[in-house]
């Protein structure tokens, strides 16, 4: 390519832009007696002001008065088109209107029309007795906003626009409307209801006579933004549990992830809710939105600096005209995450708790949720976790029994299986068949030990989602753990130790020095009954590592964790041990089995359908085995 150089044409040509703009700049400067005459008159203006601080200095005749308005109505008439006469009115100030039903307070600005704080009455922040109410919206942390396209082309957003505010009484409920006009009879109104003793408002977006000036055939985008606040002792447990929740497809309920950056588009969704731990707002929609897409970001990078905000989220809406209007009727929920509360509303608000999936929700719903409701009616909620233990252990302790008897027989026929496999220690195949008769004819079924085992998974982690999602635990004492709901601290450590934290919590330790001692008691037991494996690992030698693993890593899993959590997990392998010894030393006698094994090997019972059937497969399989030595 030829390489571009100035020629002479070139610099003359800069030399006279040069001199024009010289002489141009020369030619329109001010003489001394104009900036003589200047100086004058701001002088002037500023002794006014001093004068007269809270008075507007005029303009010196009514000529200029007029040019001056006429040039600030042209302009705002340029940039907002026929909403430019909402901006005349004399709400256009920055000024709040202020809803409040006891358990609610919200504010609504003129500016956007949207509400600009949201506090929750009765409860207070992570600093218990600091007398600072937990405040979902506030310093801006929320935005609302509605993009209009007008028909002259212009773009227009309602977060800068003035609403025209009134606030009536319609029997106990108040009603506030808030109206951005183009003229008195053209205007797009939001419609607050905020009834007495609820958490739950009415809410709808309507227009009237706005299709002769926006552009119906184009969507209005509904933005609604939030930067979650951290409420709770722990902002590492507390971000673990908030959430974009949303229902969508005819009443599926979903939520994005926790971790990092998550984005998604729903169809038909229903609610959006904006969900913090122990606290949520929620956007409901009697009419279904088509589309929304939602996003959200951690903001928690670093637990021990990014500590006032938990989440970025954010929704887009895009929310289509009927006949050029846009009519919708809709919900806002600023609250608590309590179960009873959310679920008497019956949409599906319940779903946002962290109860589990399929039987685990079920569990928590119709079992857990009622018998603990019940038992802190009337005791203390430290007290009534142990009841709650208790109770739990009881029911679970038939299957705690089916299980040890389980191990103990198999425990006293681990001599006869030790010497079978020395027999066939050839001859696998043989060797499983003479095992699987032993187990028949002594009546031991060695899958009785695991049933017990699965059969309690359900409720273990049942638990484990019931906890956390418990609101009444939240801010109650118990011993020296100040907040149920959060991490009982003892002692701070001056450092921060990798996955465990900055401080130690007492519980925890408590319940990791119990588990030891119920796998030290158990495992044991376990090793003994489980038969040795040629060619497989020592299960003994795995169980007795675990027994120190186990407690370490809920030490370190449970530190930060809820200390009603770590509490039950304490109370719960405490009981579970006293079960063990009760059954091991009163109820369980290895003699008793023996003889009652030595006994159904002289009367075997009668072979059943399955394991006639596993016999029959091992015999074809050795079969086949034999007739391919031969060949």
């Amino acid at each position: 390519m030829e390489e571009k150089k100035l020629d002479l044409n070139s610099i003359i040509g800069f030399v006279l832009i040069s001199g024009l703009l010289i002489w141009m700049l020369y030619s329109n400067a001010p003489t001394p007696e104009e900036l003589e005459a200047e100086k004058a008159k701001k002088e002037q203006v500023e002794k006014a002001k001093e004068e007269e601080p809270a008075k507007i200095v005029a303009p010196s005749s009514p000529t200029e008065i007029v040019a001056v308005d006429s040039l600030k109505q042209n302009a705002l008439q340029a940039q907002l088109g026929s909403f430019a006469y909402s901006a005349s009115l004399p709400s256009a100030t920055n000024e709040v209107t202020e809803l409040n039903n006891g358990l609610l307070t919200l504010k609504i600005a003129n500016k956007g029309g949207y509400i600009v704080s949201a506090i929750v009455n009765d409860f207070e922040q992570f600093k218990k007795g600091s007398g600072e109410t937990i405040e979902l919206i506030k310093d801006n942390n929320a935005k609302f906003n509605l993009t209009l396209n007008t028909k002259d082309n212009r773009t227009l957003e309602t977060k800068d626009l003035y609403f025209e505010p009134t606030l009536t009484k319609e029997g106990e409920n108040q009603v506030l409307t808030m109206r951005l006009k183009a003229s008195d009879n053209q205007f797009l109104e939001y419609r607050y209801v905020m009834k007495p003793n609820e958490y739950m408002l009415d809410f709808a977006i309507r227009s009237q006579g706005l299709n002769s000036v926006v552009n119906s055939e184009k969507p209005v985008g509904l933005d609604w933004q939030m930067k979650t606040f951290r409420n709770e002792k722990s902002v590492v447990y507390e971000n673990r549990y908030t959430d974009i929740h949303f229902e969508h497809k005819d009443g599926k309920t979903d939520y994005l992830s926790v971790n990092g950056e998550d984005d998604e588009v729903l169809e038909n969704a229903t609610y959006i809710a904006y969900h913090q731990f122990f606290f949520v707002s929620i956007l409901l929609t009697d009419t279904p939105f088509k589309t929304v897409s939602l996003k959200s970001e951690n903001l928690v990078k670093d637990e021990t600096v990014d500590t006032l905000y938990t989440k970025n989220m954010a929704a887009f809406i895009p929310l289509e005209f009927k006949n050029g209007e846009l009519d919708y009727s809709m919900n806002w929920y600023y609250g608590p995450t309590k179960y009873k509360v959310l679920n008497d509303y019956n949409r599906n608000l319940d779903d946002i708790l962290p109860l589990g999936w399929g039987i685990f929700g079920w569990i928590n719903r119709f079992i857990f949720i009622p018998v603990f409701g019940f038992i802190s009616g009337f005791l203390p909620y430290g007290i009534a976790i142990i009841v709650f233990t208790i109770l739990v252990r009881i029911v679970m302790s038939p299957i705690t029994y089916k299980s040890y008897l389980s191990q103990a027989k198999m425990k006293v026929l681990r001599p006869e299986i030790a010497a079978l496999n020395e027999k066939y220690k050839d001859n696998p195949m043989k060797k499983q068949q003479e095992t699987m008769k032993l187990y028949s004819t002594a009546g031991v079924n060695p899958m009785a030990g695991c049933i017990p085992a699965v059969m309690q998974i359900p409720i273990f982690y049942a638990l484990f989602q019931f906890f956390p999602s418990v609101f009444d635990l939240r801010q109650k004492s118990f011993l020296w753990a100040d907040d149920l709901s959060s991490y009982d601290n003892i002692y701070q450590l001056p450092f921060t130790i990798p996955f465990y934290g900055d401080h130690v919590s007492l519980f925890p330790i408590l319940a990791s020095v119990a588990i030891f001692f119920y796998m030290k008691m158990t495992t044991g037991d376990q090793a003994m009954s489980t038969p040795p494996q040629e060619g497989m690992p020592d299960m003994g030698k795995i169980m007795k590592v675990m027994i120190y693993i186990s407690p370490i890593m809920m030490l370190f899993f449970f530190n930060n964790y809820a200390s009603g959590l770590s509490l039950y997990y304490f109370v719960s392998n405490l009981i579970t041990i006293g079960i063990m010894l009760v059954i091991k030393k009163y109820i369980v006698k290895e003699d008793k089995i023996l003889a009652k094994i030595e006994s159904n090997k002289s009367n075997p019972k009668k072979e059943s359908k399955f394991q006639r059937k596993m016999r029959e497969m091992m015999e074809q399989a050795e079969a086949q085995k034999a007739q391919q030595k031969k060949k």
